[in-house]
């Protein structure tokens, strides 16, 4: 899928995960998985990193939150790129996020332009 951008779609909302399935329907990007938390994250990332291009991340979830995920992924692949998906005055979430090695991030609620771009500037 050298043409394609795949993606690792994490979030414990099954309406999140549907409205990011959504917007990356397009031949560009490649839904490679998705996770309900944080530790399915991990595991999927294991099995899917060589086609995984960016991460989608949610920091506050149930099960293993998004920063413990993170970090657990970058251990993994120091190269793999982490886009955060936090809600608005989630800035302390976001400090912890970037110490763990997240590579950007984009705040909900979004438009479908504001996730394209987020995608594209953590690739850039």
């Amino acid at each position: 899928m050298s043409d394609t951008i795949g993606i690792l779609i994490v979030d414990d909302s099954d309406y999140m995960r549907s409205r990011l399935k959504n917007v990356l329907d397009d031949t560009r990007y490649y839904i490679v998985d998705e996770a309900p938390n944080g530790a399915w994250a991990v595991q999927k990332y294991k099995e899917h990193a060589a086609d995984i291009d960016v991460v989608l991340m949610d920091i506050v979830m149930r099960k293993a939150n998004g920063v413990k995920a993170t970090a657990a992924i970058k251990h993994i692949d120091p190269d793999a790129r982490v886009l955060m998906c936090t809600s608005v005055g989630q800035r302390k979430k976001m400090k912890l996020a970037a110490r763990a090695g997240a590579d950007g991030y984009v705040t909900k609620p979004f438009d479908d332009d504001d996730i394209i771009g987020a995608i594209d500037g953590v690739l850039a």
